[in-house]
């Protein structure tokens, strides 16, 4: 029987995958600086949530300075949201604080958790894992589509272990864990779009080779590898922040 506490929670998830949603679409470019966003009534429709989640959607996107509410007229996309050139807000900060520590978590659960999928993946999850990670090197992905696929493949890799409590940690956290589902990664990174993607799709594939002959060691290394690059971006990038 669910209670209050299972509604709010899932209300909370609804509300976070249309804050992802959104957030790419401005990220994208599909919604620009100026530009107003559809009204809580089409939003409702076009996604399928109510009327709460859409405001708890809205109160995210606001908390992280990517939108304005004009009150009586609508709700805006702000000119610069989340360009650190001209954008330092604390909202912003506090994304890449949280987005670290998960880092960190991530580092001390999936590092082994490779080691263990090297040893333990069965051809048909070797299989998925390859179309993943094709699917990802494709150039007409969106932002959200990139973000999904890129959990989605970490999270693969997890369920190769065989251990269920790997592979549901993950799960539970959802597509947050992915730094780039909530921040423009290669603009904070001072990266090319193109060339962020190359560099992330090619530490993928270090993982899935490492997972394809079977050595856990070298598996362990290119996920600890992986990790630790996207770590050590986010905390020079703090520290630009807290600098400036």
């Amino acid at each position: 029987m669910s209670g209050p506490a299972d509604g709010a929670k899932k209300r909370g998830s609804l509300s976070q995958g249309l804050e992802t949603v959104l957030s790419a679409h401005i990220l994208e470019g599909r919604l620009r600086g100026g530009e107003q966003l559809p009204t809580e009534t089409a939003l409702m429709l076009e996604h399928g949530v109510s009327r709460t989640v859409v405001r708890e959607a809205m109160s995210r996107l606001q908390a992280a300075g990517m939108v304005e509410t004009r009150h009586g007229i609508g709700t805006f996309v702000r000119g610069s949201a989340l360009s650190l050139e001209t954008f330092i807000d604390p909202a912003t900060i506090g994304i890449i604080v949280d987005s670290l520590a998960i880092m960190e978590f991530r580092i001390g659960l999936e590092v082994e958790a490779a080691a263990l999928a090297a040893q333990r993946r069965t051809p048909v999850q070797l299989d998925e894992l390859r179309v993943l990670l094709d699917q990802l090197g494709q150039r007409d992905v969106s932002v959200s589509e990139r973000a999904a696929l890129d959990f989605q493949f970490h999270l693969s890799v997890a369920q190769a272990t065989g251990n269920p409590y790997l592979a549901n940690t993950l799960r539970n956290l959802g597509v947050v864990i992915i730094p780039r589902s909530r921040l423009d990664s290669a603009r904070l990174f001072h990266d090319e779009p193109l060339h962020y993607e190359q560099r992330v799709q090619s530490e993928h594939e270090q993982i899935y080779q490492a997972i394809l002959n079977q050595d856990p060691e070298w598996a362990r290394a290119a996920m600890r590898l992986h990790l630790s690059d996207s770590r050590e971006h986010l905390h020079q990038v703090h520290e630009e922040l807290e600098g400036g």
